[in-house]
């Protein structure tokens, strides 16, 4: 007995034609395509749930910003008329506009 080969080989009991093996094959690359269509599909719909999320995160920056505007106006105002320039002035007695 050689060293690293079996003593014992198998044999099978099932002969198979070439149109079987030729099914099988065939059976076989379009399980891997099914399963390659699967994983290509998954992240396709992860990339458009991303796309999603930053255009959300676009829009809440954008509303952010114009709030912030608002803010520092409104606060401006108040600024304004709590100060003691604008407590010292008097209210016009009388408008008059040119025609």
């Amino acid at each position: 007995m050689r060293r690293n080969q079996n003593t014992v080989a198998f044999a099978s009991n099932v002969k198979l034609g070439p149109v079987t093996h030729t099914v099988l094959v065939a059976l076989m690359i379009t399980v891997l395509g099914l399963i390659y269509l699967t994983q290509a599909t998954r992240t396709t719909t992860y990339d458009y749930e991303a796309q999603k999320v930053d255009s959300k995160i676009a829009e809440l920056r954008n509303e952010k910003s114009d709030l912030e505007v608002e803010n520092a106006r409104l606060t401006a105002l108040e600024t304004v008329r709590s100060s003691s320039v604008a407590k010292a002035m008097q209210p016009a007695s009388t408008t008059e506009f040119a025609q």
